[in-house]
């Protein structure tokens, strides 16, 4: 008996994307489908509510398989990522016994931050090359040095074949978070030649850096850490195939640190156009195998969007975060842990960052699935529309002269920073949402005794120039403004006047204990009132400093001037919402609103000033 097949949706009928979009625009009774559905991302294009096959047509991102040339859809077929973790440790000595703990609890790639050749033998004693990746931070200037005495530890062991691993030289470090003048191209590439010669004896040593996560994490938006990563690392392979050296050689030796953000698809589709436009550039240089144009990536989980008040919330972020990484196909992951913004993690915090990867490898099987976002309508239109636009700003840079060129001028510090300060702007608006600093936060959670003020310990110089990355965290006005809450003599106090229409009062007092909690005030909730004069009253007593109306526009107009009358500037007056009668209730001597179209930081300094300095 023969066998039928029935595909699954044929009893459906098709439905044109027309069809779609007039039942939607029809359900949106006359508001414009673009300003409510299509989304305007940072990167510079559109991001449409729903995707079809039609979208995808044509693309090359779906033309290739995993491990083929351009490596769209990765550089392996398999997904096995490696499970870094970064140790933090005052000597070698701790740096080794930390190293050797975490090795029996599944990690396969280790990170040390090395200050002297002499602390190789002993951070990596007992540590087995053939089984576990070995990344090496340094200051530039200790690279040589610190890259021999690897070498050596190396060869001792006998694993030149087997090692795996990298030196991180950075000399753009400097540069991005200092600012220092006398960027010398000239020696940094001269450097770099006596590198390779030293590391040359190691197949798999890389040790040129394209370090893009100091980009993301000093607030650049995901196009951007791309666009410069690219141009990163095409002035290694330009200015050393320059002096000499063979294309193959440089590009296996070059590295990618980049970061990851919580913007889950976009990071996705990052990756994934990274691999595409590195594996292109390298083609141009006609490498001899296109071994040669496989991107190598460790992505570390980011710091920007860390946050020192609800500071687990920084392990959902973290999660989704190396979710992106792992389903964008990248070599290694990093995850920081939660507490990094106010301490040195300790070892729950650090065995928590390991166990996130865990669950996706062992409960979530993310390692056994190459690609999953392959094929998505939505992820291919992503991913080529951020190759697009780091392409263009990659091209930008290539135009007036290099990478390299462009830091010595301050110019990449500058785009970098300006989108930093245009993320702070969104924050300071909710634009960008940080949850339990700008929204919804914790109003009895005290967090000036948990940090540890702790400087920076490279070597690369303390002070900041001109040129430097500000390198702030999205939450850091936030913060100040709630630790200047916690280190004033008296805690303000906000009373909810909540008075009228039910579900308007409810609502309102709802957002403004949001609005005011994000200082760090103490909020005063009540059930409701009968009349003005008995909730003024009410808030009197309980020595309030701040009395928020809470009611509905209509009954606003006869309120609001009421209260503010009764009130008599025994306490500040601030009605919840923007009423058709601002202008009327401005005229009767109100002057404090909030709303959703606020500028929440700037409100809120503005009342610490007023209140913190009483």
């Amino acid at each position: 008996m023969a066998e039928k097949s029935e595909k699954l949706f044929d009893q459906f009928p098709s439905v044109s994307y027309e069809e779609w979009r007039a039942k939607v625009e029809t359900d949106l009774k006359g508001a414009d489908f673009d300003k409510k559905l299509v989304w305007r991302t940072n990167e510079g294009f559109n991001v449409q509510p729903v995707y079809r096959a039609e979208d995808i047509a044509g693309l090359k991102t779906t033309e290739s398989l995993p491990g083929q040339f351009p490596y769209v859809r990765g550089t392996r077929t398999d997904n096995d990522w490696l499970v870094r973790q970064d140790i933090v440790a005052d000597t070698a000595e701790e740096a080794n016994a930390i190293a050797l703990d975490v090795l029996t609890k599944g990690v396969t790639s280790l990170g040390f931050k090395v200050s002297a050749a002499t602390e190789i033998a002993t951070i990596l004693k007992g540590i087995d090359f053939n089984k576990i990746e070995i990344n090496i931070k340094c200051c530039p200037s200790k690279a040589l040095d610190i890259a021999g005495a690897l070498v050596e530890t190396i060869n001792a062991a006998g694993a030149t074949e087997t090692f795996n691993g990298s030196i991180n030289y950075n000399p753009a470090r400097r540069q991005l978070l200092h600012g220092a003048e006398g960027f010398d191209k000239k020696a940094i590439i001269a450097e770099a030649c006596k590198l390779l010669d030293i590391v040359a004896p190691v197949k798999n040593l890389r040790c040129l850096a394209v370090d893009s996560e100091i980009l993301a994490n000093g607030g650049a938006f995901i196009y951007q850490e791309l666009g410069y990563a690219l141009s990163w690392g095409a002035t290694w392979l330009t200015a050393l195939t320059e002096a000499g050296r063979k294309v193959s050689e440089v590009a296996c030796r070059i590295k990618f640190n980049m970061a990851v953000s919580s913007n889950f698809f976009m990071e996705i589709a990052k990756f994934r156009a990274g691999r595409m436009l590195w594996a292109q550039i390298v083609e141009q240089y006609q490498p001899e195998c296109d071994c040669a144009c496989k991107m190598k990536v460790n992505a570390t989980t980011s710091r920007f969007n860390q946050t020192i008040y609800d500071a687990h919330v920084n392990l959902l972020r973290s999660q989704t975060e190396t979710f992106s990484a792992c389903v964008g196909g990248v070599d290694s992951i990093a995850v920081t842990p939660f507490d990094v913004p106010f301490k040195k993690p300790d070892a729950f915090s650090e065995r928590i960052a390991r166990n996130q990867q865990f669950l996706l490898k062992e409960e979530s099987h993310m390692d056994k699935v190459v690609d999953p976002a392959g094929g998505s309508y939505y992820v291919e239109t992503l991913t080529v529309a951020i190759a697009n636009e780091a392409w263009k700003l990659f091209l930008s840079v290539e135009e007036d002269g290099d990478f390299f060129t462009a830091l010595a001028n301050g110019e990449i510090q500058k785009a970098v920073n300006a989108s930093c300060e245009k993320r702070h702007t969104d924050v300071a608006r909710r634009k960008e949402i940080l949850l339990g600093t700008n929204q919804y936060p914790n109003i009895n959670e005290f967090a000036a005794k948990k940090i540890e003020t702790t400087g920076c310990k490279c070597c690369c110089g303390g002070e900041k120039g001109s040129n430097a990355l500000l390198m702030k965290r999205a939450a850091t006005d936030f913060e100040d403004l709630r630790l200047a809450t916690e280190a004033a003599t008296k805690r303000p106090k906000v009373f909810m006047l909540t008075i009228g229409n039910l579900a308007m009062r409810l609502a309102r007092a709802q957002f403004s204990t949001n609005f005011f909690g994000c200082a760090g005030y103490e909020i005063i909730d009540n059930l409701g009132f009968n009349t003005v004069e008995e909730g003024v009253d009410a808030a009197l007593a309980k020595e309030a400093d701040v009395v928020v109306l809470c009611s509905s526009d209509d009954e606003y107009a006869e309120l609001a001037p009421a209260a503010f009358k009764y009130l008599n500037g025994r306490a500040e007056f601030v009605v919840a919402g923007a009423p058709a009668c601002t202008e009327d209730l401005k005229a009767s001597g109100i002057k404090d609103f909030v709303h959703v179209r606020c500028n929440v930081l700037d409100t809120l300094r503005d009342f610490n000033n007023r209140l913190l300095n009483k």
